[in-house]
């Protein structure tokens, strides 16, 4: 998710999806693992089109509920905020994981419309942002890479994708985190049988924390567990209800 998140912007586009003769292929609710077709080149940069005299044109890959646009540049900076993706000759298996992602991104903030709007402030926007750059090598390392898929550092863009990663995460706090309980009895199970085996086989022969030691950290692991199944129920809820349309 993210979502998430986790990359709500639309590039602009230079010609629609009829007049690049793309066919669609709609289904109430896709399965998740549909391979989005990559564009016979990749979309060029603006001065790659001024020297070459070309128009810059960004294909469509989907549409989420008849208003939700994805387009080829959408995944290419989701890919370039992932540190570990290559972005040269995306492989097909990861831009069908990050339009898989990106989709319920969609989804999810579409339901977060249905609330009261809150603006992120600009210190929880900064605070994501850093977040990000710590998965990458150093904060240069970070930019070169979005760099290369017309990111830039003040980019209006970057900044856009980085408060909907904020607004998706305080929605998905308050929609299940708020509301997830666990119990002393799953705290006492968990501990007998998935945290003492696991420590066992991890670290043989050490002494494993008593019950009491190891309850906060059994209770973060057991609701985050729970967030992460009762999003994906959610998200399985949405995608069957919802309009996705995959553009070859």
């Amino acid at each position: 998710m993210t979502r998430i998140l986790l990359s709500l912007l639309f590039f602009t586009l230079a010609a629609s999806a009829s007049a690049q003769g793309q066919t669609r292929t709609t289904a109430a609710a896709p399965a998740r693992g549909q391979t989005p077709a990559a564009p016979a080149a990749r979309p060029q940069t603006n001065a790659t089109a001024a020297s070459a005299g070309a128009e810059v044109v960004d294909r469509m890959v989907a549409v989420v509920n008849g208003r939700e646009l994805i387009t080829y540049s959408d995944l290419l900076w989701q890919l370039a905020l992932q540190a570990d993706a290559p972005l040269d000759n995306p492989r097909q298996e990861d831009l069908r994981r990050v339009l898989d992602t990106l989709i319920d991104q969609r989804l999810i903030a579409q339901e977060a419309e249905k609330l009261p709007s809150v603006t992120p402030t600009a210190e929880e926007v900064r605070a994501e942002l850093t977040r990000i750059i710590g998965f990458f090598p150093s904060q240069s390392e970070f930019y070169r890479r979005l760099n290369r898929v017309g990111l830039g550092e003040d980019s209006e863009q970057l900044r856009e994708i980085v408060q909907d990663r904020v607004v998706i995460r305080k929605y998905l706090d308050f929609r299940f985190r708020s509301f997830t309980v666990v119990t002393p009895q799953e705290v006492e199970a968990f501990y007998r049988e998935v945290y003492v085996p696991r420590r066992r086989r991890q670290s043989p022969g050490t002494i494993i924390p008593k019950l009491e030691d190891a309850t906060a950290q059994i209770q973060n692991e057991l609701i985050e567990s729970k967030i992460e199944s009762d999003i994906d129920a959610f998200l399985e809820e949405a995608r069957t209800t919802a309009e996705i349309t995959i553009l070859n």
